[in-house]
């Protein structure tokens, strides 16, 4: 039995309130007990227009994925990022088949367990039909007083059925009663049972905040939620500890980036997590009553590279289970290699068609020209068109992040697209410089992203790959066939400046392929232009031109940045001499 927190308590407080307020018409913005300024100061009219009604969403028979939750849920009225900050509830249909089930969103920001019930409960119990399934995962706002005027959304600490507290409500201007944490996940969970609906509770998102041994700080209402489900036999998920042992894997920098504003509210990169976090707890659940629910479930095996280089490759799933270890059943694994892997990143300039003799060619398609593939295995993970930002963005980089392994190397080569326009439809633009800053920005389809700038995208891949204990190589991007003035054109003054800053931030190594491979070209290619072509603006041109069509003959095709097969065995030579240059670790697999 669980100790009882607070005795029966009587409060005649029958204070009357001047200007009686309703959740239709709050101030602005409150800090809380916690210091945290909830960011859903909108009425409860505008979002109940934003939010679906419960429901709506169902496909003819099929069965509703019911959200219940707050901000690190739903963040903002209407949830769209429009302040940066994002809860994990947008990403959570990316985990479930649509064909089979429907996710609907029901948090708000500001609700506490009590609140929601009282006032948002109702209709999510109405829309429940037999077959549906309600996630509750509430909590952050539940301390704070009783029966103020402006939230009174505070619940009794703990799980005892019987404790309670009367009073005079403020905000409602009625007598309420307040009960224990554990007290509305039982309501929650019996009127969820009673429509025929389907109970999963889940433990809270984590804070950004550490305890005294470096860790972060596990929320006391994992244990209350934990011991509900448990006496109601109900599924639980434990997400606070689940996405608390991802942020104790990161750095400080990395656990910072994945708040936003303040300790409590996520941006993009906490949703995302928190949502994964939920969607393996419940895919990894023994608990046979998710079976239905996880036959409607995808995309939860992480996205990797099949490397075919694993001394398990031609072994059982058994095998490999047993050589990594006490492994969660349904996990896909990442079974240990007999070498290293390059996995090279980067753009156009590093991947390209790279078929046709006479075609363009991105320089890591080469790679195996430098390189004894006795000695080490070569992923070519680039894509073509991308920067930073958009190979982010979609996930090329996770696929990277998620194959590495310790021993490791991965060169991040971006510049020629981070300079394109910042909201249009390929978004791509990032803010240029290293500065650690960030912007929302509306884009041209309406919705709104975080963009960074180009410094904060290498520092976070760079970060990335120590933390899975790999080696990072910062590669300046590759020459374009330019030649002002007769010499091949040198970008060191905004992307090779900024190269530089970030090596001097971070200490990655750096290969400087982008002046080795100039070097080359300018020894093979340059022309001191006269006095006469310099002075007379046509002569120049026709001059630089005369120099780019020889020196484009052989090394680029098509246009000034794209290379040839020529080209790009050249772009891979120069890459080796730096490593050479360096005495890199990574030089001790190059062909002798």
């Amino acid at each position: 039995m669980m100790k009882r927190l607070l005795t029966i308590a009587i409060v005649a407080a029958m204070t009357t309130a001047v200007g009686a307020q309703g959740f239709d018409n709050l101030p602005d913005p409150i800090e809380d007990v916690n210091k945290v300024v909830d960011n859903t100061p909108d009425s409860i009219a505008k979002a109940l227009m934003s939010r679906p009604k419960p429901g709506t969403t169902r496909v003819g028979t099929n069965p509703v994925l019911f959200l219940v939750g707050n901000s690190t849920m739903r963040n903002g009225t209407r949830g769209d990022g429009s302040n940066g900050q994002w809860g994990w509830g947008y990403y959570a249909n990316q985990y479930f088949d649509a064909k089979k089930i429907t996710v609907e969103n029901q948090a708000l920001g500001g609700m506490s367990t009590r609140t929601f019930y009282t006032d948002l409960w109702p209709a999510v119990r109405d829309a429940l039909k037999p077959g549906d399934w309600v996630i509750v995962s509430i909590g952050h706002n539940d301390n704070g007083e009783f029966f103020d005027a402006k939230r009174a959304r505070a619940v009794i600490p703990g799980v005892d059925p019987d404790t309670c507290y009367v009073g005079f409500n403020q905000r409602t201007q009625r007598q309420d009663t307040v009960y224990s944490y554990g007290n509305y996940l039982r309501r929650y969970i019996s009127e969820t049972r009673a429509k025929g609906a389907n109970p999963i509770l889940m433990s809270l998102t984590p804070r950004n905040a550490y305890d005294d041994k470096g860790r972060i700080v596990r929320k006391p209402q994992t244990e209350w939620a934990a011991y509900i489900a448990a006496t109601e036999g109900v599924p639980f998920v434990d997400l606070n500890e689940r996405s608390g042992q991802k942020l104790d894997s990161y750095s400080t920098w990395k656990v910072d980036y994945h708040f936003l504003g303040d300790k409590i509210h996520t941006s993009k990169f906490g949703a995302e997590m928190n949502a994964r976090s939920a969607a393996e707890g419940l895919w990894e659940s023994l608990n046979p009553l998710l079976k239905p629910l996880q036959t409607m479930m995808v995309n939860v095996d992480l996205s990797r590279y099949e490397v075919r280089d694993s001394r398990y490759e031609n072994s059982s799933e058994a095998e490999m289970s047993g050589a990594q270890g006490n492994l969660a059943p349904r996990t896909s694994y990442l079974a240990p290699r007999k070498k290293p892997t390059v996995f090279f990143t980067g753009d156009s300039t590093v991947k390209n068609a790279d078929k046709e003799e006479d075609g363009m060619w991105g320089w890591a398609s080469q790679a195996a020209t430098v390189f004894d593939e006795s000695k080490v295995t070569l992923v070519n993970a680039a894509r073509a068109g991308r920067s930073t930002r958009s190979f982010l963005r979609e996930g090329l980089w996770d696929k990277v992040y998620n194959s590495l392994q310790p021993g490791d190397f991965v060169t991040i080569q971006f510049g020629h697209n981070d300079i394109c326009p910042i909201t249009d439809a390929k978004a791509r633009g990032v803010i240029p410089g290293t500065k650690d800053t960030l912007h929302v920005y509306k884009m041209d389809n309406g919705t709104y992203e975080v963009v960074y700038s180009f410094g904060w995208y290498l520092r976070k891949f760079i970060d990335d790959v120590r933390e899975k204990g790999a080696t990072p190589i910062l590669v300046s991007l590759t020459p374009r066939n330019e030649w002002p003035g007769g010499k091949i054109e040198r970008r060191d003054g905004s992307y090779g400046k900024w190269y530089r800053e970030v090596v001097e931030q971070t200490g990655v190594e750096f290969i400087d392929l982008h002046n080795i491979s100039a070097d080359f070209l300018d020894k093979k290619f340059s022309k001191p232009l006269s006095s006469k072509e310099m002075s007379d603006k046509e002569q120049r041109k026709a001059a630089e031109e005369r120099i780019k069509a020889k020196a484009g003959a052989k090394y680029f095709k098509k246009d000034h940045t794209h290379t040839s097969k020529a080209g790009a065995q050249m772009n891979a030579q120069s890459f080796a001499k730096g490593l050479r240059q360096n005495k890199s670790e990574l030089a001790k697999y190059l062909k002798k």
